[in-house]
């Protein structure tokens, strides 16, 4: 038997930028060790893995490492390809039940948004580990159900970080977001992300990652709406819209590889 499976680059509009993401459209669900077995074959930040049922889909997502609770740029991809291969007509949306609830994401032109649950942060106190790894003094650290954030004086500063991976990776939390206001008028804020725990030293553009950094740039710049980038060596843009509990993700995304899963 074989698998159909897409990969796409999520959050930019041209190839080998953004962050890559692997998307299996599965005709019947599989079983979790075969998920994680090909994620860890394809070897990406995360590999999405939908089942159609009557209202939409089931989507699962899997770093090489570990299954997590929400991905964006994995959904976004999912989105993409659903459109692209057919699966939905370009003006219907598609519905997403995860384990973070029902999302959702809708196409407007070369625009994908993503509707997604808000995770704000609370101030914490930073294990000393956390920013040895980082070899930063932040201006503010907090933490929200997955991740560290961390805001530093400047973008210059985000994006010369060289973390001390293995030391991050003994630190028990999903990620650690770096952010930044930007100094150019093209973005508002910049960030990075770095998930060693999870199996990615550093994740190109984090989606899920936004839904705490628009509320907490919200509350620092008292703006709903922005346009931010992840300042990996890939980079990728967001658009980033502040709701009531909820945070819009909008993104292009690109196809550069369709092939098939061998006997499997």
């Amino acid at each position: 038997m074989e698998q159909r499976i897409t990969q796409v680059d999520a959050f930019t509009d041209k190839p080998f930028a953004g962050n890559p993401a692997a998307v299996c459209i599965l005709s019947t669900p599989r079983d979790e060790l075969w998920m994680q077995n090909v994620a860890r074959e394809m070897n990406l930040s995360e590999t999405a893995f939908l089942v159609r049922r009557q209202d939409g889909y089931d989507l699962r997502w899997f770093t090489p490492a570990v299954e997590v609770a929400l991905c964006g740029h994995a959904t976004l991809a999912g989105a993409h390809v659903l459109w692209e291969e057919g699966h939905l007509k370009c003006n219907e949306a598609a519905r997403f039940h995860t384990k973070s609830g029902l999302l959702s994401a809708t196409k407007t032109d070369n625009w994908i948004e993503l509707d997604f649950p808000s995770t704000p942060d609370e101030p914490v106190e930073a294990p000393p580990e956390l920013l040895q790894a980082l070899k930063i003094s932040p201006r503010y650290v907090g933490m929200n159900r997955f991740d560290y954030l961390i805001e530093v004086e400047s973008d210059r500063i985000v994006k010369e970080l060289d973390p001390n991976y293995s030391l991050l990776r003994s630190i028990n939390v999903r990620g650690v977001m770096v952010t930044s206001i930007s100094s150019t008028k093209e973005f508002d804020f910049v960030s990075r992300f770095f998930a060693p725990g999870s199996g990615i030293d550093e994740d190109p553009v984090t989606g899920s990652a936004h839904c705490c950094l628009g509320p907490y740039w919200k509350k620092r710049l008292g703006k709903e709406n922005f346009v931010a980038y992840q300042a990996s060596p890939r980079g990728g843009i967001v658009k980033v819209r502040c709701g009531n509990g909820r945070v819009y993700l909008g993104g292009k995304a690109v196809t550069v590889l369709r092939g098939e899963l061998s006997g499997v």
